[in-house]
């Protein structure tokens, strides 16, 4: 940012309230793929993660 340009601050949005309830339904719809999606992502690792350190706990008998 050169020196000669000023900052910018926000101090208020002005949203109707009916606008805000449909941005924040749409958000909440929007994640309920996204949260499928982390969970298969969370599962195969910790599938890989067993298939590879599962065994560990054999070892020390």
């Amino acid at each position: 940012m050169n020196s000669n340009q000023g900052a910018v601050v926000v101090s208020g949005v002005d949203i109707p309230f009916l606008d805000l309830v449909g941005l924040l339904i749409k958000l909440a719809l929007a994640s309920i793929p996204a949260t499928i999606i982390l969970g298969v992502i969370f599962f195969g690792v910790g599938l890989m993660m067993t298939a590879v350190f599962g065994g560990i706990g054999m070892l020390a008998r």
